[in-house]
């Protein structure tokens, strides 16, 4: 797999070096994501990268932001729902916490606690 090049301190926010994710993996799931998909160039799994590195970031800043609310030092899938149920920009995930945490006591927290800083 080639190494990221002079694009990669653009893309990772000047940190250098290799990707976090592996860039094998990302590429062959974007060529199985569509029947048109036949080729990928070496820039597109990079920027997928790093897009999920900030993706991961987030969810876990809110999840933590929640945990910490209720007292407590260590994540739980419940601190994860209780994010992703409060905050507008995870609204496309919240029928995958939903289905799966039925019984869980998902105690609401406020949507002004969890905004971005």
């Amino acid at each position: 797999m080639r190494q990221a090049g002079r694009y990669s301190g653009v893309v990772s926010g000047g940190r250098t070096g290799p990707p976090l994710l592996p860039l094998a993996r990302i590429k062959k799931v974007m060529k199985k994501s569509g029947d048109n998909v036949k080729m990928v160039s070496g820039e597109a799994p990079i920027v997928f990268s790093k897009a999920c590195e900030l993706f991961i970031e987030e969810l876990t800043q809110r999840s933590w932001t929640v945990a910490m609310q209720r007292k407590k030092k260590t994540l739980h899938k419940e601190d994860l729902a209780s994010a992703i149920i409060a905050t507008d920009i995870f609204d496309f995930l919240v029928h995958l916490v939903s289905n799966s945490t039925p019984s869980l006591d998902l105690a609401p927290v406020e949507r002004q606690s969890l905004k971005s800083n």
